[in-house]
């Protein structure tokens, strides 16, 4: 039985939390690896809200990282001990060699620099103004779903969602199209995004300057994304253009302090965090939208009635229409509560601390489970059941903020969050606006990589209404 955190707090004793022994040569590595959330969700049922995973043998050899679930633990991890837990762990160290050090893998000076710079560019005020590009890219996405409804093809969401999230991302980047780019990035980020994710949970890999086939893979992997990338910018250099998209004021911007600006190095790293997290993250909350709706009819045709009432009939939504449209976000936060995109925040503990009176050893891993805590009974009424009425203003204030946490919290929260957010009620309004969706019942296989997303195809039948 799981040892209460508020008998421990009240006892002021100080343990070694406890948790799954896994495997005697590996621990809980292939568990971790073979179904990550499934794993740590048991985990926190049985063990409660502070629990130790161990990967490796033992000794020397042995990892150990600490998942905590309880919204009050997860507070203090990241926002009021933040400077005690750094983006240093095996997770940050592997997407800092995939990305670059951006303003998601920065640490210390480096990042309070990149903020200064970069806070200016996501006002929302500046934001907002990409509403008619948002509503433009999914006007071309309901003219083809036309042709869909009237064939009677099956539609893909989760490849239509990436699709639609990267021409919106594309162009809020860069103000063009960014087609050319798809290929590339479609081949390699599925890849790039596991490797990373697999590099960091085994304590014992092969150093990437081996020249095994998996490394040279991920080499040439890695060169074409960064030439997609440098190329844009070396574009933008010689041409430059006016407008307001991202990539011209990442040019622009300049630190504050001392008035240096980003290399284009500094400007690529910034745009592969942008363009990579920013389009497969709200991809993801877009796809499972659509499909908890295809499989929800009555919360469809609720969410039909509030489009209708609030666009009446307009195809070209303004920011004070999004805003009007609350069922609509209802629906979206309860997808996101039930397939968060960032499903685990890794941190690394530098100097030692106590969570719910067990001790954490400083130089160890700590998560906080977006996937879990969403599901935590102690929280969530019949957790597994989407109902998009826990968000109504009411019952959000009633919860503990880190309850629920999708974008992260703190002073790392998710830069783009409101970008996301106003995105998927664009996209998810004037879909829904001409089509009702039908989604077969049942779970879909998902994929942890860098970001949580789909295996494979999420099939929909769509009629237009």
């Amino acid at each position: 039985m799981a040892v209460k955190t508020e008998e421990l707090q009240e006892s002021g004793a100080r343990r070694t939390a406890p948790g799954p022994k896994g495997s005697p040569l590996l621990g809980s590595a292939l568990d971790l690896k073979n179904d990550m959330l499934g794993t740590v969700h048991r985990a926190m049922l049985e063990y409660g809200d502070v629990v130790r995973f161990t990967v490796g043998p033992g000794g020397k050899f042995q990892e150990e990282a600490f998942g905590v679930f309880h919204p009050d633990h997860i507070q203090q991890v990241l926002t009021s001990k933040t400077a005690g837990y750094v983006k240093d762990d095996g997770v940050y160290s592997e997407l800092r060699h995939l990305l670059g050090d951006g303003l998601l893998t920065s640490e210390g000076d480096e990042w309070k620099r990149q903020k200064r710079m970069i806070q200016p560019i996501f006002t929302h005020r500046r934001v907002a103004s990409y509403v008619p590009m948002m509503a433009a890219e999914t006007r071309e996405a309901v003219e083809r779903w036309g042709g869909y409804a009237d064939s009677g093809t099956t539609v893909d969401l989760n490849d239509e969602m990436a699709r639609l999230t990267l021409s919106v991302v594309g162009t809020a980047l860069f103000g063009a199209d960014v087609e050319s780019a798809v290929p590339v990035i479609r081949e390699t980020v599925p890849f790039l995004s596991e490797r990373a994710i697999q590099r960091a949970i085994f304590p014992l890999t092969l150093p990437e300057t081996w020249p095994t086939p998996a490394n040279r893979r991920a080499l040439r992997y890695q060169q074409a994304l960064y030439n997609v990338v440098d190329d844009l910018i070396a574009a933008r250099r010689a041409q430059p253009a006016e407008g307001e998209d991202l990539l011209g004021l990442l040019l622009q911007a300049t630190d504050p302090e001392n008035g240096r600006g980003l290399d284009d190095k500094e400007v690529r790293d910034q745009v592969l965090i942008f363009l990579l997290a920013g389009h497969e993250t709200t991809a993801t909350s877009l796809t499972f939208t659509l499909h908890l709706l295809g499989q929800n009819p009555e919360i469809q045709s609720y969410l039909h009635t509030e489009v209708d009432r609030v666009l009446q009939g307009r195809t070209e939504p303004t920011l004070e229409d999004v805003m009007a449209l609350r069922y609509t976000t209802m629906v979206i936060k309860e997808a996101m509560r039930l397939y968060p995109a960032a499903y685990g925040i890794p941190r690394f503990c530098t100097n030692g601390d106590t969570i719910g009176g067990y001790d954490i050893p400083a130089g160890k891993s700590v998560f906080c489970s977006t996937w879990a805590t969403h599901r935590h009974p102690g929280f969530w009424e019949d957790p597994e059941k989407f109902d998009p009425e826990r968000f109504t203003p009411d019952r959000e204030k009633a919860r503990p903020r880190y309850a629920y946490f999708p974008f992260g919290g703190g002073p790392r929260a998710c830069i783009g969050q409101y970008f996301s957010m106003l995105e998927a009620a664009v996209v998810t309004a004037l879909l829904m606006q001409n089509f009702k969706v039908t989604t077969p019942q049942g779970p879909v296989k998902l994929f942890t990589g860098i970001t949580l997303r789909p295996q494979g195809a999420v099939p929909a039948s769509v009629e237009r209404r």
